[in-house]
């Protein structure tokens, strides 16, 4: 049965909203007279790709014997683990900068508990230590499913061949993680050039920081979005690289897995050694936020926390509203009427998340003020910008229960006379529910989080938790933004926690 016109619709829409500010945006670059070969963008260059170099070589130096010790050993509470290695991807990477910042130096919480002062982070290593702890997860979970799908019968043929331990991890297991490697390395890589608070706060110059210095302080709008433009290149290249390296998926495990080593008296150290990891990303940014909000004597700041609070939430739900709204119709379309078309509305979604924030703000803000300038800098448009950034978070989830779903059920119906919308509320809806509530929870979570979206379009007197966090921050007010650093932690541990519940309903 060909798609419904209703289908497409809101799907041309959702594609346009993606295109359009990142044509504009390769417009307003090359109308500027920017030189694109000039001297000047080649350190930002090389510091933006040593920072991103340096980053995915500790993660994978640390995701990988993490997801080892998960899978493959008998590591005491290895399922309580696994689910605490991800837990800091629910924090915001600027909160982990603020608790290296707010932690050390001679006012920090360590000086004033234990009269330790250690040296406050900053530049290229302060950036390195929050981008690691926030970004290892990603990895982690890219190996550790790898390393569960891998059959253990390929290393059971090469251990009888002679092959001892290391030939057989070194012959056998690592060319097989590639493709987990490369795809979670492109992940990190991603969100390392899109970084914005962290690289701000620690004052270590890419192109993400470079472009907020234009854009806010020197209003150079050429420049910025010449800078723009490289930052989106840079990505996209990421993206190409990451689809040519990777190998043809090789064929997954069908028998048991692989037997649990054991051990032994090392179980205990290497329980603590796994769980060092995540607690100390975690710990991070709640004992500093929590020690300064106890302490907290300004009581109005305690009272912008509603405020704050609310103006949030008056942009993550009717976000998470309508990213799931605009997904639905994609994800019945690449599911059950796949083709050319829905292939490439598909990539465009991703290609919306996967562009960085900054560069695709800056896109929207000379879209609107070429052609609706009185939309600059209001709620409508944020909201719209914030939907259509993480609506690939959105159709995830519901592309999965899509796929799930069996489609002899909706013939069936078809077949005694129900019609599009009949089949939809009936058997479509209760079982992609989950899904929609899921990946409305996961957008919801990321627009709380947001901060250079929101910085850009944010209209005058907004003050969203994310602001008001990054603001007190770069100020070195690091008590007055404890309370917001704290709510968004809380907040997005409380939503991680949420979203595989409502994954598993039925």
């Amino acid at each position: 049965m060909r798609a419904s016109p209703w289908l497409w619709l809101p799907v041309a829409l959702a594609a346009g909203a993606v295109l359009l500010p990142l044509l504009h945006l390769l417009v307003r670059a090359v109308e500027g007279g920017e030189a694109w070969g000039t001297p000047g963008y080649l350190p930002l260059l090389a510091r933006t790709l040593l920072l991103a170099a340096a980053v995915l070589a500790a993660d994978v130096l640390l995701a990988l014997p993490l997801a080892w010790l998960v899978v493959r050993t008998a590591l005491p509470g290895r399922g309580w683990l696994a689910v605490l290695l991800v837990l800091p991807l629910a924090l915001p990477g600027y909160a982990l900068a603020y608790g290296l910042l707010a932690a050390t130096g001679p006012a920090g919480v360590l000086a004033e508990v234990f009269g330790w002062a250690p040296p406050r982070p900053s530049g290229f290593v302060g950036a390195w230590i929050a981008l690691v702890a926030y970004t290892y997860p990603y990895l982690f979970l890219n190996l550790k499913a790898a390393l569960g799908a891998l059959d253990p019968r390929l290393e059971e043929a090469a251990g009888s061949l002679g092959h001892g331990p290391a030939a057989r991890f070194f012959r056998i297991v690592l060319p097989a993680l590639k493709p987990a490697l490369f795809g979670g390395g492109a992940i990190v890589v991603l969100h390392v050039l899109a970084d914005f608070g962290v690289v701000s706060l620690m004052r270590y110059e890419t192109f993400s920081y470079a472009i907020y210095l234009q854009y806010a302080a020197l209003y150079d709008q050429e420049r910025a979005a010449a800078l723009a433009l490289w930052l989106l290149g840079l990505a996209l290249l990421v993206l190409t690289l990451e689809g040519r390296w990777l190998s043809p998926n090789r064929p997954g495990r069908t028998g048991p897995p692989a037997p649990l080593a054991p051990l032994g008296r090392l179980g205990p150290l290497a329980f603590l050694a796994v769980a060092a990891v995540p607690l100390f990303a975690l710990a991070l940014p709640l004992l500093p936020a929590g020690y300064w909000a106890a302490k907290l004597a300004a009581d109005w700041v305690v009272a912008d926390l509603p405020r704050a609070l609310g103006q949030s939430l008056s942009v993550a739900l009717p976000a998470a509203l309508l990213s799931v709204a605009a997904a639905t119709p994609l994800a019945v379309l690449s599911t059950r009427h796949p083709g050319a078309l829905a292939g490439l509305a598909t990539r465009l979604a991703y290609l919306g998340y996967a562009s960085p924030p900054l560069a695709f703000g800056l896109g929207y803000v000379y879209l609107s003020l070429s052609y609706l300038p009185q939309l600059y800098q209001t709620l409508p448009l944020l909201i719209l910008v914030y939907a259509v950034h993480f609506f690939a978070e959105a159709l995830g989830p519901l592309r999965a229960r899509m796929l799930a779903l069996p489609p002899r059920l909706e013939e069936a119906a078809r077949g005694l006379g129900a019609g599009r919308l009949e089949v939809f509320l009936r058997i479509r809806w209760p079982l992609i529910r989950p899904g929609l509530l899921a990946g409305g929870l996961i957008v919801f979570l990321g627009a709380m989080k947001e901060l250079p979206l929101a910085f850009l379009l944010a209209p005058l007197g907004f003050e969203s938790l994310a602001l008001a966090a990054f603001d007190y921050t770069e100020e070195a007010n690091y008590p007055y933004a404890a309370p917001f650093v704290l709510l968004l932690a809380l907040v997005g541990l409380g939503s991680a926690a949420l979203i595989p519940q409502l994954e598993k309903r039925r």
